[in-house]
């Protein structure tokens, strides 16, 4: 379930909050005539420092399974469409 919710009255303005939403670093995760979902993922910070530490004693094993790891949802927008 989505954290936050916004409610649109118009399609116009439905249209714009997604496009204001993706614009920002959202991705379209789920979409309906009525409703969309959009989520922001983290990113995965200090890759080389850890690239760094963990290839002298796993030989990139390490490495490798931190870069495959998903990254977190930072923040999930239901749009709805109130008509």
């Amino acid at each position: 379930m989505a954290n936050r919710i916004r409610h649109c009255t118009t399609q116009k303005e439905f249209e714009r909050l997604i496009d204001d939403f993706v614009t920002t670093g959202y991705t379209i995760k789920s979409r309906g005539e009525e409703n969309a979902l959009l989520v922001k993922k983290g990113r995965h910070e200090k890759h080389l420092l850890v690239f760094l530490l963990t290839f002298w004693f796993t030989f990139g094993i390490g490495n490798l399974i931190y870069a495959l790891v998903p990254v977190k949802t930072e923040d999930e927008v239901m749009i709805k469409l109130d008509l």
